[in-house]
């Protein structure tokens, strides 16, 4: 049995995006700590007209802990979602727009958001994983 998917991505794109290092100092600094950032998510939605929902997601990294010289990186992607008619509750709703799109575009943001560390003079970056949002969505509800 396959499930139809009860929702469609009519486009999406970037529409904010920051990398911000000061100096000299800072970047040296931040070179050897950035494995100790943080990656955090926020996800809202707008309805728009005729169930189209407009849903941004905003990848912020950033250092958490109480240092003077950091760096700040944003990206946030914004995603125009059609929902199917026959979807009415509410639960079904945000289990689509915080779980299923995101899967479907976290390759994209992921991408983008390497390509900006990258750019940023922090070439051998990558994520030890990948961004799970079932068990982040898993975690919300509960």
């Amino acid at each position: 049995m396959t499930m139809t998917k009860k929702y469609k991505i009519i486009g999406k794109f970037i529409s904010d995006m920051s990398s911000e290092t000061k100096d000299v100092d800072t970047y040296i600094f931040v070179k050897d700590r950035i494995t100790k950032y943080k990656l955090g998510i926020d996800i809202s939605s707008k309805a728009l007209k005729n169930k189209i929902i407009e849903v941004n997601t905003t990848i912020k990294f950033e250092d958490k802990e109480d240092v003077q010289k950091k760096s700040h990186f944003e990206i946030k992607f914004s995603t125009i979602v059609k929902i199917e008619e026959d979807i009415k509750e509410k639960n079904e709703l945000e289990k689509i727009l915080l779980c299923d799109v995101q899967e479907e575009i976290s390759p994209e943001i992921e991408k983008s958001f390497l390509n900006l560390l990258h750019n940023s003079g922090y070439p051998g970056f990558e994520f030890e994983k990948k961004l799970n949002f079932q068990e982040l969505y898993k975690q919300r509800t509960n």
